[in-house]
Parts: structure tokens; sequence; C-alpha cells
């Protein structure tokens, strides 16, 4: 196309970015990879567009979307399903949905085996997901299958109207034994998958009380405020008490050993909130699993 008159002058970063709605980091890695010509010549992002000039952009081709597949989920039951919401018991090995690199099985996945039909805006493969839970945690999960319990539903977990109740095995005996911890966390330096208790990070405000006192480990009532990735996890092991079996933050892994675990201790053991349909406050929770349950007996025992 020709340089249209508007753009005359303007740089090409700038240009681009305006013209066909892409950022200027974007266009200057086209620009970088000679994907932008001016009358048959590579042009650098700070060139100036001349107005009348031919314009060239080679554009990448777009990611495809991934996909929903009907995988049918051993173990997640349906603990609740209307024409609003689903609230499911999502077992350990389980995403919330589909992502790039992950091959398993997902909740998304589970309710299309199951028959259930989610009609909400979104990105096609997070439709419905309002919250997720790790691929390593179980419990409680809700899913939006309307778009009015959607809207509704994410906007309660932005404004923190929705009580998330998790129980975490931890190593150790947390002083106090009830407590407040509010320490930002952001992604970790050395590692893109793990995240870390750091100054510049979010605010991150877990509250907790402990249940149950074991000779080498505590069980805890935990109430997150906040809703970051990891947020137990990075808390508990930034106070020298990660949760059990939990050997990516520094867990002992004689413990886990011994307790049988191979994944952290860590089960969403209720979620509370409005129904977005009706307005009356629902809660569901979750037994904890086989394994969560053995590691229990196994500190009981001593």
């Amino acid at each position: 196309m020709p340089v249209p008159d508007g753009l005359d002058g303007m740089r090409v970063d700038a240009g681009l970015a305006r013209l066909l709605g892409l950022s200027r980091t974007v266009v200057a890695v086209l620009a970088e990879e000679g994907a932008v010509q001016l009358d048959g010549s590579a042009v650098g992002k700070s060139d100036r567009l001349p107005a009348g000039s031919w314009l060239e952009v080679e554009l990448p081709e777009p990611p495809q979307p991934l996909t929903i597949e009907a995988q049918a989920v051993p173990g997640m039951e349906i603990l609740y399903s209307d024409d609003d919401i689903v609230v499911v018991d999502k077992p350990v090995g389980v995403a919330a949905h589909a992502s790039v690199g992950w091959t398993g099985p997902t909740v998304i996945g589970g309710l299309a085996a199951a028959g259930f039909r989610i009609s909400t805006s979104g990105v096609h493969e997070r439709q419905g997901i309002v919250h997720r839970l790790d691929v390593g945690t179980s419990g409680v999960m809700v899913v939006a299958t309307s778009e009015r319990a959607y809207t509704l539903l994410k906007r309660a977990f932005k404004q923190r109207t929705i009580d998330k109740r998790y129980h975490a095995l931890v190593q150790g005996h947390p002083d106090p034994s009830s407590g407040t911890i509010d320490a930002p966390i952001g992604r970790h330096r050395s590692n893109d998958w793990k995240f870390a208790v750091m100054a510049d990070g979010k605010e991150s405000v877990t509250h907790y009380d402990t249940v149950e006192a074991f000779q080498s480990a505590s069980l805890l009532d935990v109430h997150l405020e906040t809703g970051r990735t990891h947020q137990i996890r990075v808390h508990f092991s930034a106070l020298h008490h990660p949760c059990c079996g939990d050997l990516t933050y520094g867990a002992d892994p004689r413990l886990a050993e011994r307790l049988g675990l191979e994944r952290q201790w860590l089960h969403a053991r209720s979620l509370g909130f409005t129904h977005p349909a009706d307005g009356r406050y629902v809660e569901f929770s979750s037994p904890y699993p086989d394994d969560l349950e053995h590691a229990l007996e196994v500190l009981r025992a001593v």
C-alpha cells in the first residue's frame, strides 16, 4: 500500500503501529528482520515514512488458537451445576484449561466430555474460567457457564469478595500459630516458572490458623485475601515452613517420602460466593483426597 499522507515524516515504528494496530515493539522486530520495505528497500524502525512511498510489510502467521478437546477426567466430581455455574472437585494432575506445552487433562475438557456447554466470552480455551488451581493442587473450583455468571464472578474475584479457603500441611510449626503474611510476590529472577517474595512484586496477603499440630508439621486453614500464582507455596516457603512435599519450594524430600507425597500437600478446601443468578450465598467444600489423607494418618500415628 502507499504510505498515507497522515503518516508522512513519522518514524517507521510509530507510523506502522498506528496504521496496523501493532505495538511499536512488534514493528521494531519486524523491521530488524527485514520485513518492512519502502520502495523495495528494507528500512529500520527509526527511518522516516515519506507519503506516497510504496510500503510492503510481511506479517508473521498468526498463532493457531488452542482447541478444547473433550476428554473425560477420572476422579473429577461435579459438586453442583445449574444454568450459570458448575462446581467441580478437581483432582491432582489436572489443569484448569489448555495451554501451550500442556498435553494432560483439563477441567474444561472434562466438562465438555460430560456434556456441559459453556457460553461465555474470553479466550476460547479459557471459556468459563474465573479462577484457577495449580495442576498439583486439588479441590473446589467454580466454572461459569453463562455470560452473566462469567462477568459477575470475574468481578467478585477481582474485588476479593470470594471466600477461598485452603488447607495446607506445612513443615514445622509457624510462629505465631495464627497470623497474616503480607509480602509482595513476583516472578523469580532466575526461574520463569517459579515465584518469590520480592520488594517490587504484587501485593499478596495470606491469613492462616493452625488446625492441628504434629511432631514435624502443622495442618493450617488458609484464607487468601489476594490470589497470586503459587501464593501459599511461596509465602510459607519464605517463612521456612514450605508445604510438605513441595520440593520446588524447598520441602524436605525425606519427609515427603515418609509421608508418601509426590506433590505439595495443598488442597482447596472450600469456596463461598454470592450466586450470580439470584444473589444467595453458596458454599462448596471438598474432602481430602487419598494421598493427602494418608500423609495425615502417618503423622497422627507418631
